[in-house]
């Protein structure tokens, strides 16, 4: 039996939309919980060579190109192979002081390239605002900020301490905790890595940078999550999650304000007892989960926001002990007693 040519045509034309259909259709291979929701446990590396804050050379420039990012690879590898070439044995003592240094490079893991998100490598982590850098500080952010007990500071040989007392050296000289690597999370020079587990019902991130771990419960809604009253503080928050499909999305309030800074890389203190902070995670592929986070307080003019990439790493997160099995703090307590006795005889008190 034969069949008209406009019906031919219809069948055809049908077949083809719909086999079209099925392979534009993306496979939806991110992995699953159980109930059906994204599951990001695992372990990830976010080292990466892009900075926080965009040179304002490049303005409201987004994206690098491909030579650029390939520049910024090279000259990374150039540096690293520099920092394994034998010391000079005969090379002079730092100046009185000057500062001696610390790590070498062999325990510096800065990553090997540009963060990529969608297949374009990023000027900044920065993309909000859209010149890629901080706000500018409030009145109240630039009072917060001075007097605010520091990590660097020029050791000229005056026992500068004696009105602050050394034994207060803050929670980062201690190996007690750090803000930028804990809530909101940003990449840090080492120490890079973070394991995920996930329940239906709770997120845990174990941050390798001090060791420490959040552990977030999971609400079906936004309605459903429920913060801690709010005398609860702590210096990481409270954080409660909640989806918006197949983006876990993440609260932290309830911050405790304090006089310090972690480790004074990005120059902020302690967060204010008004920092809200909404983080996202949700996956760019399989292999590839995008981070992104909002941070919004008083201190600075406009809330601002961060993106990057956690892609998975079969690295295992290792221990950061610290101070455990060292002599580092017993050891500036005691150059800080012999400094403070040449000072008195120096000056007489």
């Amino acid at each position: 039996m034969s069949t008209r040519p406009s019906t031919r045509i219809a069948f055809v034309l049908a077949l083809t939309i719909a086999m079209a259909s099925a392979t534009a259709a993306p496979a939806d291979d991110i992995p699953r919980t159980p109930s059906g929701k994204p599951d990001f446990s695992g372990n990830y590396d976010i080292s990466t060579l892009t900075p926080i804050e965009r040179s304002p050379q490049l303005g409201d420039r987004l994206h690098l190109t491909e030579e650029e990012a390939e520049r910024i690879r090279s000259q990374e590898a150039a540096r690293i192979d520099l920092s394994y070439q034998a010391s000079d044995p005969d090379r002079k003592a730092p100046t009185a002081g000057a500062s001696v240094g610390g790590y070498n490079y062999f325990f510096m893991d800065r990553g090997t390239s540009a963060v990529k998100v969608d297949g374009k490598y990023r000027t900044s982590l920065l993309v909000d605002p859209p010149n890629g850098r901080y706000p500018p500080l409030t009145e109240r952010g630039k009072a917060r900020r001075e007097g605010v007990y520091g990590f660097f500071l020029q050791n000229a040989g005056k026992a500068w301490w004696r009105d602050r007392e050394v034994e207060s050296l803050s929670i980062a000289d201690r190996c007690i905790f750090s803000l930028e690597g804990t809530i909101p999370i940003y990449p840090k020079f080492y120490n890079n890595l973070k394991t995920v587990t996930q329940t239906e019902t709770h997120l845990m991130i174990l941050i390798e940078w001090m060791h420490y771990a959040r552990i977030i419960p999971i609400s079906p809604s936004r309605e459903a999550a429920r913060h801690a009253p709010s005398g609860y503080r702590s210096r990481a928050g409270d954080s409660v999650a909640w989806w918006e499909g197949d983006t876990l999305v993440i609260e932290t309030t309830n911050f405790q304000e304090e006089n310090w800074v972690t480790f004074a890389l990005y120059g902020d203190p302690s967060p204010p007892a008004d920092q809200r902070v909404i983080e996202r995670f949700s996956f760019q592929d399989e292999d590839t989960v995008l981070y992104r986070f909002t941070v919004e307080n008083g201190d600075r003019e406009a809330p601002y926001t961060v993106e990057y990439t956690w892609p998975a790493t079969a690295d295992k997160l290792y221990e950061y002990a610290c101070h455990e099995g060292n002599y580092s703090l017993g050891n500036t307590l005691r150059g800080a007693r012999l400094e403070e006795g040449e000072v008195e005889a120096r000056t007489g008190g």
